[in-house]
């Protein structure tokens, strides 16, 4: 049976650092600036908290102000990039890559092509493309992104960081392991170098390093990893923000690995309890944590648990990611072994030649 983790990533890169953000602010004058730095901060705040409502509340409301400025205001690009992370964080993927895009526009016009905001925002875009399971068209944009941060010079950047991350992640979540270890280790190089120590950033940097020992069968020292990624988070953001569910789910799923039943399922139960009341009951993260329970559960026999979760968790990531992610394929192929133990021979085949079918076809990108 397979687990998916999540990896903590930069997704979201920002001009100010922060751990999973794009949220960015400009410094170019106008009349309304004040507001706007208002709406703008208020948003921000909101997101780093794991407060979606109330981020696209506030951003909207920039985005608004922006808008009379015109799109040669650099406030214009940034409310765009902004609020197409709020709606990229809850995968409303359709909302936020027009968004994207149209910063990308603006900041190529505005600020050239070689500059961080434009890097900023094509991050982003690049990490819809990998939460879609687009390879090949995030691969080319990350690629882009690390061109344009390695030009300027500044080789411990956390934004560079922040990108090698990234595309280290793309790397793993096609088990090339050999290409993705020197990316997260000299992210984590550069994140440990940085004025302070920006904790969040090396809690990322250790979980991703964590994913990537667990993903080789190394579960000593991803749980290891995993466990410090975890104490840093509830100590920085606090115990009950999104990122804390994500940790929580990928220890429970070393724990699993290594046979830890019941403390896995103790963890799998918190992490689901903090995940559907930050994000909503039907957001990736949820599924995520699902589809381990319910694997969970089938290991040990209890069949009527697990079933129900399969199939929510099933139903969560079809819509969505999309039919044709590997994620999907994933709970597929765990639904499909809980089909077989139960005597559900038919719907089980059914659910492994969908999931072959999804490979296939990610196979080929």
């Amino acid at each position: 049976m397979k687990h998916q983790t999540k990896h903590l990533l930069l997704a979201i890169s920002l001009l100010i650092s922060v751990p999973v953000a794009a949220l960015s602010a400009p410094t170019a004058p106008a009349p309304a600036a004040g507001q706007w730095d208002s709406f703008n901060n208020a948003g921000m705040d909101a997101y780093n908290k794991g407060n979606f409502p109330e981020a696209e509340r506030s951003l909207k409301a920039a985005l608004d102000l922006a808008e009379k400025l015109g799109d040669s205001d650099a406030r214009t690009a940034a409310s765009l990039n902004n609020l197409a992370s709020v709606y990229d964080s809850q995968s409303k993927y359709a909302q936020a890559e027009p968004l994207y895009k149209r910063a990308i526009e603006l900041r190529e016009k505005n600020a050239g092509t070689q500059s961080p905001e434009l890097a900023a925002s094509l991050n982003n875009l690049a990490v819809l493309y990998l939460n879609q399971g687009k390879f090949a068209d995030a691969e080319a944009i990350f690629k882009r992104v690390l061109s344009i941060q390695e030009k300027s010079g500044k080789a411990d950047d956390p934004q560079l960081a922040n990108s090698l991350n990234n595309l280290g992640s793309l790397y793993e979540t096609q088990s090339k392991f050999a290409e993705a270890e020197p990316l997260f280790k000299r992210a984590l190089e550069i994140d440990r170098k940085a004025s302070g120590g920006n904790q969040s950033a090396i809690a990322i940097d250790l979980n991703n390093l964590a994913e990537l020992d667990r993903n080789q069968q190394k579960y000593a020292e991803a749980e290891d990893l995993f466990r410090q990624a975890l104490a840093i988070n509830e100590k920085t953001l606090g115990p009950d923000h999104p990122d804390v569910g994500k940790g929580l789910t990928n220890l429970a799923n070393v724990c699993f690995s290594q046979k830890k039943v019941d403390e896995a399922e103790a963890l799998y139960k918190r992490a689901l309890v903090i995940e559907e009341k930050s994000l909503g009951p039907n957001h990736p993260d949820v599924a995520t944590t699902l589809n381990g329970l319910a694997t969970l559960y089938d290991v040990q026999g209890k069949y009527s648990a697990a079933g129900p979760m399969f199939q929510r968790a099933l139903a969560i990531r079809e819509k969505a990611l999309g039919p044709d992610h590997p994620s999907v394929a994933n709970t597929l192929e765990n639904y499909a072994v809980h089909l077989r133990e139960t005597k559900q021979t038919a719907a089980a085949v059914d659910m492994e030649l969908r999931a072959k079918s999804i490979r296939e076809k990610n196979k080929a990108q």
